[in-house]
């Protein structure tokens, strides 16, 4: 990114706290009108096996990262395909984790990216991440994300904040270098455990999710697949 780096971080942390300060009405109306009713097992975010992908926006920091609905090992999924580029796609969706603690996703990519410091800047580049956002409201600069990425050098389990934006956005390592490639992995993470622990202990809502495959900071290249995305509440 040479010299337009701090340009491209800025971005990187207005997009994070846009996420949170936007709202869909239509969104936060379903899900108050389920909880008058009886609780739905899963609340679905992601519907990349139904080919909808209408609902999520995208980003652009650095080049962009082609995000489009493909057959894969036969099933409908969401590939990224990251050319020394960095975008991502986001959806504005408040969900209440004490409803549903659970973030369920799976994913795969084709390759590791070359070995960097994932804290520094230099290092902030992952074939794979998911993102949640927490408003802080009108007050901007208190909204925070978690951000569960795919590493190479951090050991799975690992935290750390992020390079360009550390005040804002924890990462925690789900996968790392000693996973193996073109191997489709089914994850489950208490979200609602991590918000606690790592944002706010009395935390309840989330108001984003975000997706993205970025490969700008190596100038490397990067294709990975996302399969649906969904909240359980156990």
């Amino acid at each position: 990114m040479g010299s337009g780096k701090s340009e491209v971080g800025s971005r990187f942390e207005a997009w994070v706290r846009s996420l949170g300060l936007r709202r869909c009405a239509v969104v936060v109306f379903a899900v108050a009108a389920v909880a008058g009713n009886a609780q739905p097992a899963e609340l679905r975010v992601g519907e990349f096996s139904e080919g909808r992908l209408a609902d999520w926006d995208t980003e652009e920091f650095e080049g962009e990262t082609e995000y489009r609905i493909v057959e894969e090992d036969g099933r409908r999924v969401l590939q990224a395909v990251s050319r020394a580029s960095a975008s991502g796609l986001g959806k504005e969706q408040r969900i209440d984790l004490q409803a549903y603690p659970y973030l369920n996703w799976s994913w795969k990519i084709d390759k590791r990216l070359p070995p960097r410091d994932e804290s520094t800047k230099a290092g902030d580049d992952y074939p794979a991440r998911i993102y949640l956002v927490v408003s802080g409201g009108w007050r901007f600069w208190r909204t925070k994300a978690v951000n569960y990425v795919w590493a190479r050098n951090m050991e799975k389990g690992a935290s750390w904040p992020n390079a360009f934006a550390e005040n804002n956005v924890l990462m925690i390592a789900i996968r790392d270098g000693d996973d193996g490639t073109g191997t489709w992995y089914n994850e489950k993470r208490n979200v609602l455990k991590d918000l606690q622990q790592f944002v706010d202990p009395d935390i309840r809502y989330i108001d984003g999710i975000a997706i993205m495959t970025d490969t700008d900071n190596t100038e490397s290249s990067a294709t990975s697949f996302y399969g649906d995305i969904f909240f359980t509440s156990q």
